[in-house]
Formats: C-alpha cells, structure tokens, sequence
C-alpha cells in the first residue's frame, strides 16, 4: 500500500483481482474510535471555539445524538457540525440561556458550494474568501486532528476484525472507505497492524463515500459483486448511491456483527445469496438502532 498521497485517480486505476469489491469503513466499523475521537477531540473543540462552555452540557446532548447515536452517524465532520448547531438552536435551554449561538451562514455555504469537504478545500475557501467564520472552522478542524493524533493511540480493531479481513481479501478486493481524513486514516491501519489488507485507503480527500465506491469499482464489477460494511446510515446511503449491497456493523454490538459477517454474511456475499431477504433483515435490525429524533424531543429540526 503506497504511502504517498492518495488521487482519485488511483482509486479509478485500482487493479481488479477478484470479481468481487467490498469497501468496508474504519472509525466505529474497525476501531472502537467513535465515542473517543467525538467526546474528546470533536465536541471539546467545538464548546472552545463557539465559547459555549455556559451551555456545554446541551451541545454536548446535540453533538453526541449527532455524531453517536443517530441516523446521521459517521457523516462528515462538516455536516455534523451544522446539524448539531440547529439542533442547538432549537433547544429552549440554549435559547433562554443567553449565549450567542453560532452563526451558520459560512458552514452551510461551504457545504453547499460543491466543494470537497476536506480541510484543504475549506483552507482555499477561507483564504479566497477572508472570511472570519470559515477561519474559525478551520482552525477547529485542524484542532482536531493534531487532537486525535496526541489521543488516540494504540487502538485495537474490534474482536474478529482480522479473521474478517483475512476472509475477505482470499476472495474480494477490499478499499477502506471514510469520510476521516488520509493521514489519521493510514497511522491507525498501520499502527494496528492491518495496512497490508486494504489494497486503497480513501480519506474525505477524495470525496464522499459513494464517489469512492463508484471511482473503485468503475464497471468492473457485475451487479450484485460490490458490497459496502459500515456502522452508519451514511454508509447504507454510500452504498445504495453506487448500486452496492450493504452489511452493518451494529452500533453497540460490534463484535457480534463481525462474528456474523464471518460466519454467515460474506459466504451469502460471495455465493450471490446476499441481497433480497437477508439483507433487508440485516438493514432493518440497523435501522432500529438509530432514531431520526433526539429523545429530548418529539419532532426536532434535523436535515438530512
């Protein structure tokens, strides 16, 4: 696996070995990394910049639904940060409290301009620009990469990750999918001793999730022969864009869900049994674990 930086334009050139391709997502789907990386890097970061420590317990309720415990699980940091703000907003503590929320003109700009969603792209953006919010968004972006880099260290896969990988790689190719960026991505697969299973690390670089699956497969593959793993719904979305069948790893019961990968799912995979019934089981039992609404709330003001 080259350690030079990744192009789409590798991902588009990626030699065909087998006559299947899984692209299977890292943070939450591998590693046990979520709740480290989101409670303290992400919302710790988020309550310093916006100078919302008199309301950090309701961010935090706002950020943790986003980025743990819904639907909206795993999406881009960018994104992430929006809903969390509205849903912020939304909330009668944070309005009586008195604190000026966050401005959201420049996030949603940015997210919206077509650009690529990556640190790089927003550094050109608030240069171009000069404008002082999105200067502010990337400092705490940037903040919280050194921040992952200083604390999550040494962290193990979940339990029969390897048994997985080593199944799949005698009979698919496998690519890593993410939305993290390239380099917290590569340090992780090589620290944990997996970097010689994946034959691509895509990162938030590249683009979203279903574009790295499409550029991956690139028609080289039959219907029915891609498979994207991924513990989010961003994930299932990914895969239904590019035409992929989709397995979850199962938010709260990692383990079980790869040992079902393992034992159960990847030779329906690989036998052409997969979709149809059993996968709409698979998605359904997922689904039921993220709710679209926060539990303070009945109805909240959640885009997708």
């Amino acid at each position: 696996m080259p350690m030079t930086p990744f192009t789409q334009a590798d991902l588009l050139a990626l030699p065909q070995r087998h006559d299947a391709l899984v692209g299977l997502d890292s943070d939450g789907c591998v590693f046990p990394t979520m709740e480290l990386k989101q409670k303290q890097c992400f919302h710790a970061e988020i309550i310093s910049r916006w100078q919302l420590e008199p309301i950090g317990r309701p961010l935090r309720d706002c950020a943790e639904f986003v980025n743990l415990y819904s639907r909206w699980r795993g999406q881009n940091r960018f994104p992430a940060l929006l809903l969390t703000f509205e849903l912020l907003a939304a909330r009668a503590d944070a309005r009586a409290s008195g604190v000026r929320l966050p401005d959201t003109a420049a996030l949603k700009a940015f997210i919206h301009s077509g650009l690529p969603l990556s640190n790089a792209a927003l550094e050109k953006e608030a240069d171009r620009t000069g404008d002082t919010e999105l200067a502010r968004l990337l400092a705490w972006s940037l903040a919280i990469n050194a921040n992952v880099e200083r604390l999550v260290k040494n962290i193990a896969p979940f339990r029969g990750v390897r048994e997985c990988l080593e199944s799949i790689c005698w009979s698919a190719d496998l690519i890593v999918v993410s939305q993290t960026p390239e380099e917290a991505l590569v340090r992780e697969w090589q620290t944990s001793g997996l970097e010689n299973f994946p034959a691509f690390i895509a990162g938030q670089e590249l683009g979203t999730k279903a574009e790295h699956l499409q550029l991956a497969a690139g028609g080289k593959y039959a219907a029915g022969r891609v498979l994207m793993i991924g513990d989010a719904f961003g994930d299932l979305h990914a895969a239904r864009a590019a035409g992929a069948l989709f397995f979850p790893i199962n938010p709260g019961h990692e383990e079980a869900s790869w040992r079902r990968l393992h034992d159960e799912a990847l030779e329906k995979f690989l036998a052409g049994a997969y979709a149809g019934a059993y996968q709409a089981g698979r998605i359904a039992e997922f689904e039921a674990l993220l709710p679209e609404f926060p539990p303070w709330a009945a109805k909240a003001m959640v885009k997708g």
